[in-house]
């Protein structure tokens, strides 16, 4: 949903080159069977700890959430929200959205800048799906799970280059990683930063016609690149 450059095409809702080069990113995965996802330590802590940080938002709101398993999609968009209030899924009053932050200082850094226009957008989308009113994007810090703290203890190791796990120097450094990624001792009502975005219709709307500029983008660029072998179904697969 990042503009293009020109006047000509903002005013004619035309994709910009990063929308280009993320249409072209979608076809090869489509067409290829490639994946340029790459799993970092930040997102291991996430889908690990999530059912931690939905707790942590229970608490704090003193109302039971249970994590959404159900995915949802309409002729543009698809998603699978965290969490919501309301009938039901396909009925929703709010929808929330949950992130798992790293650490303590990545934790706040979230609270000094504007919202992620990433986040902003898929939770348009979210709305758009479930129906609901407004959005809520929660920032939760929790423990880092023991295992992924004795695998930062051994590239610690190996940073450190000391001769054997017993070097005080080497223990004094697990000791300060350990604080550094565990935060019993801070109040839970610390370990919450939340966001209220709400529905902007007009923002849907757009939406729906940068997937139908995408869309022809992708069928032009297969056309393209293959002229003679041209396979419709493709685009009714990756939309």
């Amino acid at each position: 949903m990042t503009s293009p450059k020109s006047k000509a095409d903002k005013e004619a809702g035309n994709l910009s080159e990063s929308a280009k080069t993320n249409c072209i990113d979608v076809y090869v995965s489509a067409k290829y069977g490639r994946n340029t996802d790459i799993q970092t330590k930040y997102m291991t802590k996430g889908n690990q700890v999530e059912e931690d940080s939905i707790t942590l938002y229970s608490r704090l709101h003193k109302k039971f959430y249970k994590k959404n398993e159900e995915h949802l999609k309409n002729n543009f968009v698809m998603g699978t929200p965290d969490l919501f209030t309301g009938e039901s899924i396909h009925n929703a009053q709010t929808v929330i959205d949950i992130k798992s932050s790293w650490d303590l200082y990545t934790f706040h850094r979230t609270n000094s800048k504007d919202i992620n226009p990433i986040y902003w957008w898929q939770l348009q989308t979210y709305m758009w799906l479930t129906g609901a009113s407004k959005a809520y994007l929660a920032y939760c810090l929790v423990n880092t799970p023991v295992a992924m703290i004795e695998e930062e203890k051994r590239r610690l190791f190996y940073k450190m280059n000391v001769a054997t796990t017993e070097d005080p120097l080497y223990l004094e450094a697990c000791d300060e990683l350990e604080l550094s990624m565990i935060y019993d001792d801070i109040p839970l009502h610390e370990r919450l930063i939340e966001y209220e975005i709400p529905r902007d219709d007009d923002a849907i709307s757009r939406l729906a016609g940068k997937v139908i500029k995408a869309r022809e983008f992708i069928q032009d660029y297969e056309n393209k690149l293959c002229p003679v072998q041209f396979e419709p179904s493709l685009l009714k697969k990756i939309s």
